[in-house]
This record gives C-alpha cells, structure tokens and sequence, in this order.
C-alpha cells in the first residue's frame, strides 16, 4: 500500500500572533511552526500501516523553503520520502489541486489529511482532493483499518459515530482518535540522523489562480474586567439590574 500524508506547517498555538500592512499579513516573526496537529494524527497512522503492513509512507506540503523543517520532523518520525510544492498556500482549492497533481502522478492508495488545519480552520482541502482525483472519502474520521483493498473506516457524527466500509483508493480527513494524543510519536536521535539522508522532492506548482483570499485579519476581542461579589444575593442583584440576564 502506497500512503501520501498531507501535512500542513502552522504556528504552534503557544505562539503570539501579530499582523501587519494594517492586518492584511500575518507576522512569522517570533513564531514557531509545527505539523498541524490533525495531521499528526494521520501520520502516526500512516506509521502504523508501515510497521503492521509494510506500506510505503510519503509526505507532502504546499509551501516555500520555510516549510522543510516541518517536513524533516515527518521524515525523523518514520516518512520514506517528502514532496514540497513550491508554491506559497494562498487558499483551500489552490492547495488541492496541487496535492491532487501529485496524488493522481504517484498512484497512491490512500491519502490521509488532516479534518482541518489549526490555523486557518477551513476544513475543504481533503473533500476537494478527493473530488478531483475521483477517489472514495471519509472525513471526521477517528478510525482506519485497511485489509487488501477493503477499509473499515469509523468517523464522527452530530451525537455519536458511524461505521463504513469502503475500497481504496480513500482520501480521509483524520483527526484526534484516529490514534490517542499518547500514541503520537517524537523524533529520536537515529530518526532525525536518518531524516537527513531521505529523499526531500521539490516539485514545481502547475498553474492555478486562487478562488478566494484574506482581506485582513482581527483579533478577538480583549477579555472584560471581572468583578467578584461575596455573596449570592450580590450576584443575583448584577445579573438583575446589570446584566439584565435573570
């Protein structure tokens, strides 16, 4: 089996945020990127299918040279090879048809993307993949088993779960239960040594125009002051006469 892992390069949520050209771009400056988070999950996956089934695990992301560190930690964890498109991810389709260039040319069985991304929160690239390479897909997915060219897929609904099977080829968008937050795995020292002598590919983009893009960006709101009472009665006159709730 042949597994392409999309793995997105986004700010560690530990990070300050800040804009700038009047909060039209967003400020790296200071900020620490990591593999977005659903995407770990589906790597670790992939991971297991490589050690369980002897598959071959390759990943990919659309970005500048930015992005390689990123993609040298998916490659310390246990990837065979890493694609980076050489394009910046300007919006949700854009980024798909590049990834589904690559998936249609390496004839992968399964494509596992993350449900979404932590920063911008979209949702639509694996759907959108999926369209385009005419393939099967499951999203919210918290469960992949994969035998011959069957699955056995296990994703999440509004009160609950439901359970598909499927053939391959499968494009997932996979998150946390796919496999536990305990199970995902940090790079040792001979992985990281290894990561350096694997295949990175730099791939040039083919031509697409963005369907949509930021205009600018706001913050939330600062938190309001808090007021403490002592008592109940206190309390209960503030959401009265004050915040007019009760």
């Amino acid at each position: 089996m042949k597994i392409l892992v999309c793995i997105s390069h986004v700010p560690d949520t530990t990070s300050k945020i800040n804009f700038t050209e009047n909060d039209t771009k967003f400020d790296t400056n200071g900020v620490n990127f990591v593999i977005n988070p659903n995407d770990e999950f589906g790597l670790t996956r992939a991971m297991w299918f490589k050690e369980k089934q002897g598959a071959s695990v390759h990943v990919i992301n659309v970005g500048g040279p930015e992005t390689e560190p990123t993609l040298r930690k998916a490659l310390a964890i246990g990837a065979d090879e890493a694609i980076r498109i050489d394009t910046p991810a300007t919006d949700g389709y854009s980024v798909a048809v590049q990834l589904a260039s690559v998936a249609k040319q390496g004839g992968y069985d399964l494509i596992i993307g993350g449900r979404e991304s932590i920063d911008y929160n979209g949702g639509m690239v694996p759907g959108m993949v999926a369209k385009i390479i005419d393939a099967n897909f499951i999203n919210t997915c918290i469960s992949l088993e994969v035998e011959d060219a069957m699955v056995t897929a296990v994703r999440e609904i509004d009160g609950g779960k439901e359970t598909l099977q499927t053939k391959l080829p499968l494009v997932i968008g996979g998150q946390k239960g796919l496999v536990e937050e305990s199970d995902l795995r940090i790079p040792n020292m001979r992985g990281i040594m290894q990561a350096r002598s694997k295949p990175l590919h730099i791939k040039p983009a083919i031509e697409q125009s963005p369907r949509s893009e930021a205009t600018t960006y706001e913050k939330p709101a600062p938190r309001g002051a808090v007021k403490l009472v002592d008592t109940v009665d206190e309390l209960i006159d503030l959401l009265h006469n004050e915040a007019k709730v009760i």
